[in-house]
């Protein structure tokens, strides 16, 4: 069946994303990962090729443009060219601290942040988790205390993506320890002009090497009152209405990635010659190929619907955490079937799915884990029952 999901404009915007790619990205991609870092360079030519930070207003720099699916064509882009952790950092600018940054905002701080943000001279990350506190976000214990016109910070967060090259940070903090769910504030930290901030070591992962994660530290960080995010007390359910559009971006990431490594791996078996003849003439890897291209075709039908939903602003919670446990959930398994397939080459880190194999395995537990997907779903499935 054609994918009916894109008009002619996102279809030219798609050979945009890809010259820019193809002269910007590719031929350093693999430098990054052995460096452990992106140059940050890219980023502004990134941002004035329209690449990302497309929903920032005219008056601030952006294209005002808030569809999805120019964010889809981007996913679809990197994948194929196998750039993960490019994509990676250009989605957490994209589908989470924008978010905040557009939507929390007062005018002075739009004015004050919005145009670097879209110029891509200033990189963005947004720090919840602690080293005792990941999913459960009530268990955040970095404190912000009021001191006159300025917020005291003190705390510790972990596996901050981004942490190392960000300017600007998106910390939450613990309020009014005695006030439960409404004792959280947000607070944005910039990180050059903040007394008492650290950033701590670049944390060696196994996957998505160039992609920057790190620890930070906040011992009385100076914070000003005019950095606060939202409102006070605001800030867990400031952080749960954003999760639907990060789940969206962890969904449209693994679905692309799924896709261009299924399309790489049919063509290995097809040129790979074995037993007389190439793989494709084996009837068990032609099953293999045609069982997951089924999968991913199956899928294709609720992503494209998952952003259609968002553009309308009738993606759910629930719908979110669906797609993002059952496509990254996929994503790990077919690209664990495309590695098989390609024998002792597929662990070789100069074809792609030996890359993607490594950098897949977090889509399943950053942005909530699977775990924490199934029992989402499942609280709403039992209470809308009652």
């Amino acid at each position: 069946m054609k994918r009916t999901l894109y008009t002619e404009d996102h279809e030219a915007y798609r050979e945009t994303v890809r010259e820019f790619l193809r002269r910007e990205v590719e031929p350093y991609k693999e430098q990054w990962d052995a460096d452990r870092w992106i140059d940050r360079a890219v980023f502004a030519r990134a941002a004035k090729a329209g690449i990302y930070a497309l929903q920032i207003g005219e008056e601030f720099g952006g294209a005002g443009e808030s569809d999805y699916r120019y964010r889809m064509i981007v996913c679809e882009e990197t994948a194929r060219i196998n750039a993960l952790s490019f994509n990676t950092t250009i989605s957490l600018q994209d589908d989470l601290v924008l978010h905040y940054l557009l939507d929390l905002t007062d005018d002075e701080q739009k004015r004050r942040w919005l145009p670097r943000f879209a110029a891509g001279e200033s990189i963005g990350a947004l720090a919840m988790t602690e080293p005792g506190a990941g999913s459960d976000l009530r268990g955040i214990k970095t404190s912000a205390r009021r001191d006159g016109d300025n917020w005291i910070l003190n705390g510790q967060k972990t596996f901050i993506s981004s942490g190392i090259m960000a300017d600007l940070i998106v910390v939450a903090a613990q309020t009014d320890p005695e006030a439960g769910s409404r004792g959280f504030s947000l607070f944005v930290v910039e990180a050059d002009d903040t007394p008492g901030f650290e950033r701590g070591r670049k944390l060696d992962k196994i996957g998505l090497p160039a992609q920057d994660t790190a620890e930070l530290f906040f011992a009385d960080a100076v914070v000003p009152h005019a950095n606060l995010l939202g409102e006070e007390g605001k800030g867990l359910p400031y952080l749960m209405s954003h999760l639907p559009r990060e789940r969206l971006g962890v969904t449209a990431k693994a679905f692309a990635v799924t896709r261009a490594i299924h399309q790489k791996t049919v063509e290995y078996c097809r040129d790979r010659k074995a037993f007389g003849g190439s793989l494709t003439d084996l009837q068990h890897v032609r099953f293999e190929l045609a069982e997951m291209k089924t999968e991913i075709d199956i899928v294709e039908a609720y992503v494209d619907k998952s952003v259609l939903a968002y553009n309308a602003g009738e993606l759910t919670p629930i719908d979110a955490a669906e797609g993002k446990w059952f496509v990254s959930e996929l994503q790990k398994r077919v690209i664990d079937r495309c590695l098989q397939l390609h024998g002792g080459y597929g662990y070789m880190t100069e074809y792609d799915v030996g890359r993607a194999y490594v950098d897949t395995r977090v889509q399943t537990i950053y942005g909530g884990t699977t775990e924490i997907m199934k029992e989402i779903i499942g609280r709403d499935l039992i209470a809308s029952a009652e």
